[in-house]
């Protein structure tokens, strides 16, 4: 039996562990940029915006059901190098984007505030992606 690559425990299309700091990162970048930029929501609105290449960051719930709606989002977020990171959980990413339902992704177009939290955030990205 050949093992999968996969995280343990977490479906396959979360390709790396996301440390918890920046995870928490993740969401307050969520909630500035919403406030002071632009995000956006849903994975419908993610993968056009990765399409376009206009996203700077795409976060991903790990808790999507069925996994099968945001798997695309990694591999097309690749191909156009754009940043992606996993939180575990898409209610604590839907009450960072200020709406009551979960979010199973989102991208910051336009950082605003969050600017500088987003820089921090990319560059721990790439320090485990090239790990």
């Amino acid at each position: 039996m050949g093992m999968s690559p996969e995280v343990s425990g977490k479906p396959s299309f979360v390709k790396f562990d996301t440390p918890r700091e920046l995870v928490e990162a993740a969401y307050e970048a969520v909630r500035q940029a919403r406030q002071t930029g632009k995000v956006k929501k849903g994975t419908n609105e993610t993968t056009k915006a990765i399409e376009r290449g206009v996203a700077k960051l795409v976060v991903v719930a790990e808790d999507t059901e069925p996994p099968e709606v945001v798997a695309h989002l990694p591999i097309i977020a690749d191909e156009r190098k754009i940043p992606y990171l996993f939180v575990s959980s898409k209610t604590q990413l839907g009450q960072s984007m200020g709406i009551d339902v979960g979010s199973a992704a989102c991208a910051i177009i336009e950082p605003g505030e969050a600017q500088p939290l987003l820089e921090q955030i990319l560059a721990s990205l790439s320090k485990i992606r090239s790990a």
